[in-house]
């Protein structure tokens, strides 16, 4: 209990500071499991994520800023579907992403409508209780901890077994809340593990807030995007062009730029202090992939479309790695290449090539050798770019990571004139965004326009609409929007961009609220095979929640009923206007409020 209370101080620390947090609370007990320090039953993960949430609404309250905060959850922990449902409770765990951590082991079980145990490690007191050998009582699995649970020589931990279910029926709930909830989140978490550069000394649980960096614990993502639009020549003609000099230039810049970012990082907690300096870990990305590509006259998830996605993605790491280099023989590589670290069965395991080189239980290796030769990002950069790969494992790089594609959301439109965020398509050409203002009671409609709609009305014709049936004010047909792309199409570019991507890609599946379920319910095993990180869908669903992001068109079509004090009832469109409590507000905005539990409480 103590340890829990004092993350909860540390947590309000770094939300305080502007940070955002990712936990896992699957480490935790599963409801009803003695605790015999306590002499009681515990109350399970849920109900201590509760504190966590209104602590971050507390403090985010008090600083007007709305903190972010990552819950993810493990697919075997017996508290599972209690994790999945959790937010079909209105106003519960509203200051959360939800994620679940899935593993190739479920999504085998899965395809082979196996059934799938859920369990959670034995202490090394319990160990009378079972036998470890008997696999209907025992399974080992990779856990983020072996102190005080057992463990085998290959760095595996014993669970018990507290009962089964059939993993397509789990897979089912999975899929179910996601398309009417948006929620939970998909991390592949094997995929996580396995293609970290720096596998060697960390074992990763959690995320950032919006998925994009995975990290360890104290980890902190540093990011910063480079925005695709400023590199278009010619945009929207047959001469349109994307200037590659320009960007590489661009790029090996700005990685100077983050990797200085480093000494003045201003992190609240000196563990967080140390993580970085140690790791030197950052961030790269993009916005403005989705508006690029209209102006480059490409439709966005087609193949001429992802050809274009992996290149600038590929180039991105290519240049920031040179400039690694570059940066390691100017000012020295990040410490944790200069460590050493001795090889055990758990690595030789994981790496079996290390093996095959000749290594042993208990020789030493620099970081450097084990990140540049051994890491299985690393080795694709060898692929294209060996000599630099070479030197890297003799010098070290300056940083462990490089690139990593965040939303961008706010940055998109207050410094990018509101080009398509990150990795995304534009979510439509004139739309409303909800806004939080200070002292406002609910949330703001205010309407915008995408970046390429305004530079073709600038550049191409002024009069040019979306959805106009006059042919003077006709946009070309390659000014699509994000319902306008299939959720295969949107993993493609995910999966054409992470190719090249160290961490990870925040990306989210748009797809219409009449989308059939049939059609959506495979997403996420699309995605698994596509060699994604992650993934995740939104669907727009007023009886759910409203979105941050809103076309005129679904508030048009929705219709809100409010319950008044005398038990009439009234029924409004959702862009309808209503005067209440001295304020106007979208019919949309005040259900939302009033449902939710945070009307007046900006």
């Amino acid at each position: 209990m103590d340890g829990i209370l004092d993350k909860v101080y540390e947590a309000g620390l770094t939300l305080k500071a502007g940070c955002g947090i990712g936990y896992e609370y699957s480490t935790l007990r599963p409801r009803g499991a003695y605790v015999s320090g306590a002499g009681a039953h515990t109350s399970g993960p849920l109900s201590f994520m509760d504190i966590y949430d209104k602590m971050c609404f507390t403090v985010s309250s008090a600083g007007g800023r709305r903190g972010a905060q990552m819950a993810t959850f493990d697919v075997s922990h017996p508290d599972v579907r209690e994790f999945i449902r959790a937010k079909r409770e209105d106003g519960r765990l509203r200051q959360f992403n939800l994620s679940l951590l899935i593993t190739d082991d479920f999504v085998e079980a899965v395809k082979n409508d196996a059934d799938w145990p859920l369990v959670f490690p034995i202490n090394e007191k319990e160990i009378d209780e079972v036998d470890l050998n008997d696999e209907t009582q025992i399974v080992w699995r990779e856990w983020p901890q072996a102190e005080g649970y057992v463990a085998n020589r290959e760095g595996l931990i014993a669970c018990r077994v507290y009962r089964s279910v059939p993993a397509r029926r789990l897979w089912d709930l999975i899929m179910s809340s996601t398309y009417d909830f948006a929620e939970p989140g998909f991390i592949l978490i094997d995929r996580v593990n396995e293609m970290n550069n720096n596998w060697f000394c960390e074992n990763i649980r959690a995320t950032n807030p919006c998925g994009e960096q995975p990290l360890p614990p104290y980890g902190s993502c540093l990011l910063g995007s480079v925005n695709l639009t400023r590199f278009v020549e010619n945009p929207f003609t047959p001469e349109a062009r994307f200037n590659w000099d320009e960007y590489r230039e661009t790029v090996k810049v700005f990685t100077r730029m983050l990797d200085n970012v480093v000494e003045i990082n201003g992190l609240p907690l000196h563990r967080q202090r140390d993580e970085i300096t140690r790791k030197r870990r950052h961030g790269m990305g993009f916005l403005g992939l989705g508006s690029t590509l209209t102006m480059l006259r490409m439709k966005y998830g087609e193949t001429d479309a992802v050809e274009f996605t992996e290149k600038v993605s590929r180039e991105l790491a290519l240049a920031g790695w040179e400039t690694g280099l570059e940066l390691a023989r100017e000012k020295g590589p990040a410490p944790i290449m200069e460590e050493s670290f001795t090889v055990t069965e758990e690595m030789l395991r994981k790496r079996p090539e290390m093996r095959d080189d000749g290594y042993k239980p208990g020789d030493k290796v620099k970081g450097r050798v084990l990140h540049a030769r051994y890491s299985t990002y690393m080795q694709r950069v060898a692929g294209v770019a060996p000599e630099l790969v070479d030197e890297l494992a003799q010098v070290g790089a300056r940083f462990t990571h490089h690139s990593s594609i965040a939303p961008t959301g706010t940055i998109s439109l207050s410094l990018a004139n509101n080009a398509s965020n990150g990795i995304e398509p534009s979510f439509a050409h004139h739309y409303s965004r909800n806004v939080i203002r200070e002292g406002r009671k609910t949330k703001e409609k205010v309407e915008v326009y995408s970046f390429e709609l305004l530079a073709y009305r600038a550049l191409v014709n002024p009069r040019a609409m979306p959805f106009s049936e006059q042919e003077e004010e006709a946009l070309p047909d390659y000014f699509i929007a994000a319902d306008d792309v299939s959720p295969m199409q949107h993993v493609d570019i995910q999966a054409a961009a992470q190719r090249w991507v160290d961490s990870s890609i925040s990306k989210t599946a748009n797809v219409p609220t009449d989308y059939a379920y049939e059609d959506f319910k495979d997403i996420y095993l699309y995605a698994y095979e596509k060699g994604l990180k992650g993934c995740t869908t939104f669907r727009f669903n007023p009886e759910a929640f409203q979105g941050v992001l809103v076309k005129e068109s679904d508030l048009e079509n929705t219709t809100y009923r409010f319950e008044l004090e005398d038990g009439s009832t009234v029924e409004l469109k959702g862009n309808d206007e209503v005067e209440y409590d001295g304020e106007t507000h979208t019919a949309a905005n005040l259900f939302d409020a009033l449902k939710e539990g945070y009307y007046g409480k900006f």
